[in-house]
């Protein structure tokens, strides 16, 4: 029985930058927890992190409105209002190429 082997190579994807903006977005706000709400914002970025989300993108921009209303609010340092930008654009670029 042969055994499967590792890839050696891997396409770097829409998705996979996906991912990175909210590993970016989830540092920053951890690393800046001085803003009201961080805590909030947290839940809802592990939130929409997880897998049942990442299986239906189009549960992903509700919770990044709630995430940004609460990082407006906080207001949060400008580091990571740019990570909730960027989210926002590769979000948006995700969802026209994986229209589901």
């Amino acid at each position: 029985m042969p055994f499967d082997q590792e890839p050696t190579g891997y396409e770097k994807t829409i998705l996979s930058d996906l991912q990175g903006a909210w590993i970016l977005l989830r540092q920053s706000v951890v690393e800046t927890n001085g803003f009201e709400g961080w805590d909030r914002a947290l839940f809802h970025i592990d939130e929409a992190m997880s897998w049942e989300v990442v299986r239906d993108l189009r549960r992903m921009p509700p919770l990044l409105l709630v995430i940004r209303n609460i990082c407006a609010q906080g207001p949060a340092p400008q580091e990571v209002v740019d990570c909730v930008l960027e989210i926002d654009e590769i979000l948006t670029e995700t969802l026209s190429i994986f229209p589901k």
